[in-house]
């Protein structure tokens, strides 16, 4: 296991992170290539459970970023083939 498996993340980089990641699948989508998208669920679903956690006063101000996470995935979601 590698030394930073245990080490906590902040809910704003984890959202940093997740959007990061939706970026590049979306430009991915968009330019015609495949992609995997196993594991962003539970991703998705840790952070929400995260902020879930935490006092109102700690969790609004992620709003904003929540918000632009939400949009990437609508892009990513308009980006992708139909099934």
């Amino acid at each position: 296991m590698s030394p930073c498996a245990h080490t906590p993340v902040s809910p704003a980089a984890a959202i940093d992170s997740l959007h990061g990641t939706l970026v590049v699948a979306r430009a991915l989508a968009e330019s015609g290539r495949r992609i995997d998208l196993a594991g962003l669920d539970a991703g998705a679903a840790a952070l929400c459970a995260a902020i879930a956690m935490l006092p109102p006063g700690q969790a609004r101000p992620l709003r904003p970023a929540l918000v632009a996470l939400l949009e990437e995935v609508e892009g990513l979601g308009a980006a992708l083939p139909p099934p």
